[in-house]
């Protein structure tokens, strides 16, 4: 690196001294000076490194490990309330950096209260492809909806909507690449498009060449507001989960087929008031196979949106109130439909006609911008005929270098 800087230092001098007599030079000399100061600053400065840690202590009326969102098919994610009493949250090791003048690199490890590591975010970032283009690879949170792009840790509460639960799992990250442009305009134009391997929820990591999923993106924003659709597609295959008949004994149903899903979203930021919100609409088509045995169609039409307000009422202090809510919507199951097999009642998750809701209450206060404690109370209703009183206590704590979150 001492090398780079002395024969940059060097090269610089060169060109005041040739800057009267060849303006040619100059430039040609220049663009080499730029080029060793970028690669002696890249491995000089990598990587900026942060850890987040997290902790709850929770009391939930009704026991976590039976969480379900009745109506809808089970997401397989991390999506229920955290346990009992105290616990260690999801804690993120963060590594970021340029590698060069030409890429920018970052790794995301999330390390679970049982011991285990899950890469969350491995990608790499172009920084020069000009005309207001980026590639992204690697894995990454997609662009689609507005939340998704956040990290837990930065969220306005406690955990995500019921809607991002429902239809995406908690959040999208795929394995794929995101090709994303910024029109030079004076104020904000963004559209994409990604193609993953299609590795979790609501698509089933398919074993094949080429990608499995499907989405795109466009925004629009001003100073203080900014407004999206997006649309992602999949084509599940043996999508399964496991559900409970109308005698009480294990059941499993897988669906195949093609899923759809729209979302609008939009947020307000005003002095020290954050208006956000988001509707989420899903088409799935296909068949459903109930126990190996009957196989039949299978198409759904189902919805959900949430509201949230978040206020700053003092420096450090905050509060938010945010509702969530899901629309069972219509559902055709050709098994119950054919009148030869199981009937609607042996089908309670995805048969039951309940719309799930929850009313969430938040404070937090963060004595810097490296802390925060948060206090939550919810009301939720996302089981049939079950009402879930949570009362949560969380911490968030940040050391080292960490980037800036999206508007």
């Amino acid at each position: 690196m001492l090398r780079s800087m002395l024969c940059a230092t060097a090269l610089a001098v060169a060109a005041v001294v040739a800057h009267a007599q060849q303006p040619d030079e100059l430039k040609k000399l220049q663009q080499r000076v730029d080029r060793l100061e970028g690669q002696s600053r890249g491995p000089g400065f990598n990587p900026e490194m942060s850890v987040i840690l997290q902790g709850t202590a929770a009391s939930i009326k009704q026991d976590p490990e039976t969480y379900q969102i009745t109506g809808f098919a089970p997401s397989g994610g991390e999506v229920g309330p955290p346990r009992r009493g105290f616990s260690l949250a999801e804690s993120e090791l963060w590594l970021g950096g340029n590698i060069d003048p030409y890429f920018r690199s970052q790794l995301v490890a999330a390390l679970t209260p049982e011991d285990e590591i899950e890469v969350e975010e491995a990608f790499f970032q172009t920084l020069a492809l000009g005309s207001g283009f980026t590639l992204k690879g690697g894995r990454f949170l997609s662009g689609i909806g507005y939340q998704n792009e956040i990290h837990q840790h930065a969220f306005d509460f406690q955990d995500t909507a019921l809607p991002y639960k429902a239809f995406l799992g908690g959040r999208l990250n795929d394995d794929g690449v995101q090709l994303k442009w910024v029109a030079p305009l004076s104020f904000l134009l963004e559209l994409g498009a990604e193609a993953g391997r299609g590795r979790s929820f609501p698509a089933t990591d398919p074993n094949k060449n080429g990608a499995g999923a499907w989405s795109a993106f466009a925004h629009v924003g001003g100073d203080i507001w900014r407004a999206g659709l997006s649309y992602l597609r999949v084509k599940p295959k043996d999508r399964a989960f496991e559900d409970t008949d109308s005698l009480g004994g294990a059941t499993t149903q897988s669906f195949t087929g093609e899923s759809k899903l729209w979302i609008a979203d939009v947020v307000l930021k005003w002095r020290d008031l954050k208006l956000q919100g988001e509707y989420f609409r899903r088409e799935e088509s296909g068949e459903l196979t109930f126990n190996d045995t009957f196989t039949d169609t299978y198409s759904s039409e189902q919805s959900g949106w949430y509201a949230q307000a978040v206020y700053r009422f003092l420096p450090q202090w905050r509060v938010g109130y945010r509702y969530d809510r899901l629309d069972h919507g219509d559902i055709s199951n050709g098994i119950v439909d054919n009148g030869l097999g199981p009937s609607a009642v042996d089908f309670p998750l995805l048969m039951t006609d309940h719309n799930p809701s929850r009313n969430t209450l938040m404070v937090d206060w963060s004595p810097t911008e490296f802390s925060r404690v948060r206090l939550q109370f919810a009301q939720d209703k996302s089981r049939a005929g079950v009402t879930d009183d949570q009362v949560i206590v969380q911490y968030i704590h940040s050391l080292g270098a960490h980037g800036a979150h999206r508007f």
